[in-house]
């Protein structure tokens, strides 16, 4: 007999699939990163101007919160999927926080990167070492969700 699917299996799939999603945008920037940081001023503000639009990942980054948070509420009674989904949620957490903390500012001193501020080039490697970190975050996020789908209903 074939397992029905459940709740928890859709809660998994979203949040597994936004995860995945969020990472690859994330993993983008961090792929670009060495290049980018050779670009003289000129070429890396044209480069910058690629990134207009992203900001529509916010909806995505919605359904990854609401996703994880869905795995923790269904994985209430699975102390180690559930351990792991909260390992998720701090990942998504810790990368918003470093975006709100040094990628934005980076955008909002530069216009969204219109305008070249004198201290351009530092703006520049806290705007990329920043995505970098928080790919690391996002990974973080990725792989405890996929351990914590295949832990389900193991014993301690």
């Amino acid at each position: 007999m074939r397992p029905q699917w459940s709740r928890q299996d859709s809660a998994f799939l979203i949040a597994i699939v936004a995860t995945a999603l969020a990472m690859g945008a994330a993993l983008a920037h961090v792929l670009e990163l060495p290049a980018k940081m050779r670009l003289d001023v000129a070429d890396y503000f044209v480069t910058q101007a690629l990134y207009r639009g992203w900001d529509k990942l916010g909806l995505l980054l919605a359904i990854e919160l609401v996703g994880i948070v869905w795995v923790i509420v269904t994985t209430r009674h699975d102390p180690p999927a559930r351990r792991l989904a909260i390992v998720a949620l701090a990942g998504l957490v810790a990368a918003q926080a470093i975006f709100w903390t040094w990628t934005f500012p980076a955008n909002r001193a530069t216009t969204n990167w219109t305008v070249v501020a004198n201290d351009w080039e530092q703006l520049r490697r806290q705007w990329e070492f920043s995505h970098l970190a928080g790919a690391v975050c996002q990974a973080v996020a990725f792989i405890s969700l996929v351990v914590a789908v295949l832990m389900r209903g193991r014993d301690e």
